[in-house]
Protein backbone atom coordinates (compact mmCIF):
# COMPACT_ATOMS: atom_id res chain seq x y z
CA UNK A 1 0.00 0.00 0.00
CA UNK A 2 1.55 3.39 -0.98
CA UNK A 3 2.62 5.57 1.92
CA UNK A 4 0.54 8.46 0.48
CA UNK A 5 -2.69 6.49 0.83
CA UNK A 6 -4.74 7.77 3.79
CA UNK A 7 -5.57 5.30 6.58
CA UNK A 8 -8.78 3.35 6.03
CA UNK A 9 -9.62 3.36 9.75
CA UNK A 10 -10.02 6.10 12.32
CA UNK A 11 -6.76 7.18 13.91
CA UNK A 12 -7.10 7.57 17.67
CA UNK A 13 -6.30 11.17 18.57
CA UNK A 14 -8.23 11.78 21.79
CA UNK A 15 -6.59 13.94 24.46
CA UNK A 16 -6.39 12.13 27.85
CA UNK A 17 -6.74 15.52 29.59
CA UNK A 18 -10.00 17.35 30.09
CA UNK A 19 -7.97 20.38 31.17
CA UNK A 20 -4.21 20.53 30.69
CA UNK A 21 -2.09 22.85 32.85
CA UNK A 22 1.23 21.64 31.48
CA UNK A 23 2.55 18.88 29.24
CA UNK A 24 2.06 16.20 31.89
CA UNK A 25 -0.19 17.79 34.51
CA UNK A 26 -3.89 18.48 34.44
CA UNK A 27 -7.32 16.98 34.96
CA UNK A 28 -7.36 13.58 33.29
CA UNK A 29 -10.41 11.65 32.15
CA UNK A 30 -8.97 8.60 33.90
CA UNK A 31 -9.11 10.34 37.27
CA UNK A 32 -12.61 11.60 36.54
CA UNK A 33 -13.67 8.03 35.72
CA UNK A 34 -12.77 6.92 39.23
CA UNK A 35 -14.52 9.94 40.71
CA UNK A 36 -17.70 9.23 38.74
CA UNK A 37 -17.62 5.59 39.79
CA UNK A 38 -17.41 6.52 43.48
CA UNK A 39 -20.19 9.12 43.09
CA UNK A 40 -22.51 6.56 41.48
CA UNK A 41 -21.66 4.12 44.27
CA UNK A 42 -22.59 6.72 46.91
CA UNK A 43 -25.86 7.59 45.15
CA UNK A 44 -26.87 3.94 44.83
CA UNK A 45 -26.07 3.22 48.48
CA UNK A 46 -28.23 6.18 49.47
CA UNK A 47 -31.08 4.85 47.29
CA UNK A 48 -30.71 1.37 48.81
CA UNK A 49 -30.89 2.82 52.32
CA UNK A 50 -33.97 4.87 51.56
CA UNK A 51 -35.68 1.81 50.10
CA UNK A 52 -34.89 -0.21 53.22
CA UNK A 53 -32.67 -2.61 51.32
CA UNK A 54 -29.69 -2.05 53.61
CA UNK A 55 -29.30 -0.94 57.24
CA UNK A 56 -26.63 1.58 56.25
CA UNK A 57 -27.62 5.17 56.98
CA UNK A 58 -26.25 8.17 55.09
CA UNK A 59 -23.19 8.67 57.29
CA UNK A 60 -22.33 4.97 57.24
CA UNK A 61 -22.68 4.94 53.44
CA UNK A 62 -20.21 7.81 53.14
CA UNK A 63 -17.78 5.94 55.40
CA UNK A 64 -18.22 2.84 53.27
CA UNK A 65 -17.52 4.74 50.05
CA UNK A 66 -14.36 6.18 51.61
CA UNK A 67 -13.23 2.66 52.57
CA UNK A 68 -13.94 1.49 49.02
CA UNK A 69 -11.89 4.37 47.60
CA UNK A 70 -8.90 3.34 49.69
CA UNK A 71 -9.39 -0.33 48.81
CA UNK A 72 -9.62 0.35 45.07
CA UNK A 73 -6.57 2.61 44.95
CA UNK A 74 -4.31 0.54 47.20
CA UNK A 75 -5.45 -2.83 45.86
CA UNK A 76 -5.51 -1.72 42.23
CA UNK A 77 -2.06 -0.16 42.42
CA UNK A 78 -0.44 -3.07 44.26
CA UNK A 79 -2.20 -5.52 42.00
CA UNK A 80 -0.90 -3.83 38.87
CA UNK A 81 2.72 -4.16 39.95
CA UNK A 82 2.45 -7.59 41.56
CA UNK A 83 0.40 -9.16 38.77
CA UNK A 84 1.73 -7.35 35.70
CA UNK A 85 4.91 -5.40 36.51
CA UNK A 86 6.67 -7.31 39.29
CA UNK A 87 10.10 -6.67 37.74
CA UNK A 88 9.49 -2.92 37.85
CA UNK A 89 8.43 -3.08 41.48
CA UNK A 90 11.66 -4.79 42.57
CA UNK A 91 13.82 -2.56 40.40
CA UNK A 92 12.10 0.73 41.24
CA UNK A 93 9.85 0.42 44.34
CA UNK A 94 9.04 4.16 44.29
CA UNK A 95 7.16 3.61 41.01
CA UNK A 96 4.34 2.32 43.19
CA UNK A 97 3.72 5.84 44.46
CA UNK A 98 3.92 7.65 41.11
CA UNK A 99 0.17 7.50 40.51
CA UNK A 100 0.32 10.06 37.71
CA UNK A 101 2.13 7.51 35.55
CA UNK A 102 -0.94 5.27 35.59
CA UNK A 103 -1.22 1.56 36.22
CA UNK A 104 -4.16 -0.11 37.97
CA UNK A 105 -5.37 -3.73 37.95
CA UNK A 106 -9.06 -4.55 38.34
CA UNK A 107 -8.32 -7.89 40.03
CA UNK A 108 -6.13 -6.14 42.58
CA UNK A 109 -8.88 -3.58 43.09
CA UNK A 110 -11.35 -6.35 43.90
CA UNK A 111 -9.02 -7.75 46.54
CA UNK A 112 -8.51 -4.28 47.98
CA UNK A 113 -12.25 -3.68 48.17
CA UNK A 114 -12.78 -7.07 49.85
CA UNK A 115 -10.23 -6.09 52.51
CA UNK A 116 -11.91 -2.70 52.95
CA UNK A 117 -15.32 -4.37 53.36
CA UNK A 118 -13.92 -6.78 55.94
CA UNK A 119 -12.57 -3.84 57.96
CA UNK A 120 -15.80 -1.89 57.60
CA UNK A 121 -17.94 -4.88 58.57
CA UNK A 122 -15.99 -5.38 61.80
CA UNK A 123 -15.82 -1.72 62.77
CA UNK A 124 -19.50 -0.95 62.00
CA UNK A 125 -20.92 -4.36 62.97
CA UNK A 126 -22.54 -4.94 59.59
CA UNK A 127 -22.50 -8.45 58.08
CA UNK A 128 -19.66 -8.77 55.59
CA UNK A 129 -21.69 -10.79 53.08
CA UNK A 130 -24.44 -8.18 53.07
CA UNK A 131 -21.89 -5.48 52.32
CA UNK A 132 -20.40 -7.59 49.54
CA UNK A 133 -23.82 -8.12 47.95
CA UNK A 134 -24.62 -4.42 48.07
CA UNK A 135 -21.28 -3.19 46.79
CA UNK A 136 -21.02 -5.55 43.80
CA UNK A 137 -24.21 -4.02 42.38
CA UNK A 138 -22.43 -0.67 42.20
CA UNK A 139 -19.07 -1.91 40.89
CA UNK A 140 -20.03 -2.14 37.18
CA UNK A 141 -20.52 1.63 37.04
CA UNK A 142 -16.89 2.20 37.99
CA UNK A 143 -15.76 -0.50 35.57
CA UNK A 144 -17.69 1.20 32.76
CA UNK A 145 -16.17 4.63 33.35
CA UNK A 146 -12.71 3.12 33.76
CA UNK A 147 -12.85 1.23 30.44
CA UNK A 148 -14.10 4.30 28.60
CA UNK A 149 -11.16 6.21 30.10
CA UNK A 150 -8.81 3.45 28.87
CA UNK A 151 -10.14 4.08 25.36
CA UNK A 152 -9.72 7.84 25.67
CA UNK A 153 -6.14 7.26 26.84
CA UNK A 154 -5.49 5.02 23.85
CA UNK A 155 -4.21 2.21 26.10
CA UNK A 156 -5.01 -1.48 26.58
CA UNK A 157 -5.90 -1.73 22.90
CA UNK A 158 -7.23 -4.81 21.16
CA UNK A 159 -5.81 -7.35 18.77
CA UNK A 160 -5.13 -6.54 15.13
CA UNK A 161 -8.33 -6.56 13.08
CA UNK A 162 -9.81 -5.29 9.82
CA UNK A 163 -13.39 -4.90 11.06
CA UNK A 164 -14.90 -1.58 9.88
CA UNK A 165 -14.92 -0.16 13.41
CA UNK A 166 -11.27 -1.06 14.11
CA UNK A 167 -9.11 1.81 15.38
CA UNK A 168 -5.52 2.79 14.67
CA UNK A 169 -3.82 3.38 18.02
CA UNK A 170 -0.59 5.38 17.46
CA UNK A 171 0.82 4.21 20.80
CA UNK A 172 0.54 0.55 19.76
CA UNK A 173 3.81 0.79 17.86
CA UNK A 174 7.07 2.76 17.82
CA UNK A 175 6.72 6.55 18.23
CA UNK A 176 6.76 8.46 14.96
CA UNK A 177 5.39 5.62 12.83
CA UNK A 178 3.04 7.02 10.14
CA UNK A 179 -0.60 6.00 10.77
CA UNK A 180 -0.77 4.33 7.35
CA UNK A 181 1.86 1.85 8.55
CA UNK A 182 0.04 1.04 11.84
CA UNK A 183 -2.31 -1.90 11.76
CA UNK A 184 -5.85 -1.24 13.05
CA UNK A 185 -7.05 -2.99 16.17
CA UNK A 186 -10.23 -3.90 17.98
CA UNK A 187 -11.38 -1.11 20.34
CA UNK A 188 -11.48 -3.77 23.05
CA UNK A 189 -11.73 -1.11 25.77
CA UNK A 190 -15.25 -0.31 24.51
CA UNK A 191 -16.17 -4.00 24.33
CA UNK A 192 -15.13 -4.33 27.96
CA UNK A 193 -17.03 -1.16 28.89
CA UNK A 194 -20.17 -2.71 27.42
CA UNK A 195 -19.65 -6.15 28.98
CA UNK A 196 -18.10 -5.37 32.38
CA UNK A 197 -19.96 -2.10 32.74
CA UNK A 198 -23.35 -1.82 31.04
CA UNK A 199 -24.26 -5.51 30.90
CA UNK A 200 -23.25 -6.33 34.48
CA UNK A 201 -24.81 -3.10 35.80
CA UNK A 202 -28.18 -3.94 34.20
CA UNK A 203 -28.01 -7.57 35.35
CA UNK A 204 -27.16 -6.89 38.98
CA UNK A 205 -29.47 -3.93 39.37
CA UNK A 206 -32.23 -6.25 38.20
CA UNK A 207 -31.12 -8.98 40.61
CA UNK A 208 -30.92 -6.50 43.49
CA UNK A 209 -34.31 -4.83 43.01
CA UNK A 210 -36.41 -7.66 41.57
CA UNK A 211 -35.37 -10.54 43.84
CA UNK A 212 -34.95 -11.03 47.57
CA UNK A 213 -31.57 -12.76 47.30
CA UNK A 214 -29.76 -10.09 49.36
CA UNK A 215 -32.08 -10.63 52.32
CA UNK A 216 -32.59 -14.38 51.88
CA UNK A 217 -29.13 -15.56 50.80
CA UNK A 218 -26.38 -13.13 51.85
CA UNK A 219 -23.32 -13.64 49.71
CA UNK A 220 -25.09 -15.17 46.73
CA UNK A 221 -25.20 -11.95 44.72
CA UNK A 222 -21.50 -11.37 45.37
CA UNK A 223 -20.76 -14.92 44.21
CA UNK A 224 -22.81 -14.44 41.06
CA UNK A 225 -20.99 -11.20 40.35
CA UNK A 226 -17.57 -12.87 40.61
CA UNK A 227 -18.67 -15.58 38.17
CA UNK A 228 -20.25 -13.10 35.77
CA UNK A 229 -17.24 -10.79 35.82
CA UNK A 230 -14.87 -13.68 35.16
CA UNK A 231 -17.02 -14.74 32.19
CA UNK A 232 -17.25 -11.33 30.53
CA UNK A 233 -13.59 -10.60 31.26
CA UNK A 234 -12.61 -13.81 29.48
CA UNK A 235 -14.75 -12.79 26.50
CA UNK A 236 -13.12 -9.36 26.42
CA UNK A 237 -9.67 -10.92 26.58
CA UNK A 238 -10.36 -12.70 23.27
CA UNK A 239 -10.23 -9.30 21.57
CA UNK A 240 -7.61 -7.59 23.76
CA UNK A 241 -3.90 -7.61 23.03
CA UNK A 242 -2.16 -9.23 26.03
CA UNK A 243 -0.25 -6.54 27.90
CA UNK A 244 2.00 -9.04 29.68
CA UNK A 245 3.36 -12.53 29.07
CA UNK A 246 0.90 -15.42 29.06
CA UNK A 247 0.40 -17.75 32.02
CA UNK A 248 -0.23 -21.40 31.15
CA UNK A 249 -1.30 -20.30 27.69
CA UNK A 250 -3.86 -17.81 28.99
CA UNK A 251 -3.79 -14.04 29.09
CA UNK A 252 -3.21 -12.77 32.62
CA UNK A 253 -6.69 -11.24 32.74
CA UNK A 254 -8.24 -14.63 32.01
CA UNK A 255 -5.87 -16.55 34.29
CA UNK A 256 -6.48 -14.30 37.31
CA UNK A 257 -10.22 -14.51 36.67
CA UNK A 258 -10.06 -18.24 37.41
CA UNK A 259 -9.51 -17.34 41.06
CA UNK A 260 -12.68 -15.23 40.91
CA UNK A 261 -14.55 -18.25 39.58
CA UNK A 262 -13.34 -20.31 42.54
CA UNK A 263 -14.29 -17.56 45.00
CA UNK A 264 -17.69 -17.10 43.37
CA UNK A 265 -18.50 -20.81 43.49
CA UNK A 266 -17.40 -20.95 47.13
CA UNK A 267 -19.72 -18.06 48.04
CA UNK A 268 -22.69 -19.59 46.26
CA UNK A 269 -22.01 -22.98 47.87
CA UNK A 270 -21.81 -21.27 51.26
CA UNK A 271 -25.19 -19.62 50.78
CA UNK A 272 -26.76 -22.96 49.82
CA UNK A 273 -25.42 -24.56 53.00
CA UNK A 274 -26.66 -21.62 55.07
CA UNK A 275 -30.28 -21.90 53.87
CA UNK A 276 -32.32 -23.73 56.55
CA UNK A 277 -33.77 -27.05 55.45
CA UNK A 278 -37.34 -26.81 54.33
CA UNK A 279 -37.16 -23.11 53.46
CA UNK A 280 -38.27 -21.80 50.12
CA UNK A 281 -35.65 -21.49 47.43
CA UNK A 282 -34.29 -18.06 46.57
CA UNK A 283 -36.31 -16.27 43.92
Amino acid sequence: MPASTPPTHWVHDLDPFLIRFSESFGIRYYGLAYLLGFVVCALLLRAYGRAGRTPLNFNASIDLVFAIVVGVIVGGRLGYFLLYQSDTLWRDPLALFRLWEGGMASHGGFVGVAAALFWFARSHRVPFLHLADVVVTTAPAGLFFGRVANFINGELWGRISEVPWAVIFPHSTRPGTPPILIEPRHPSQLYEAALEGLLLFALFQWRFWKTDCVARSPGRLAGEFLLAYAAVRAIGELFREPDASLLFGLSRGTFYSLFMVAAGLALIWHTRLAVPKGSASEK
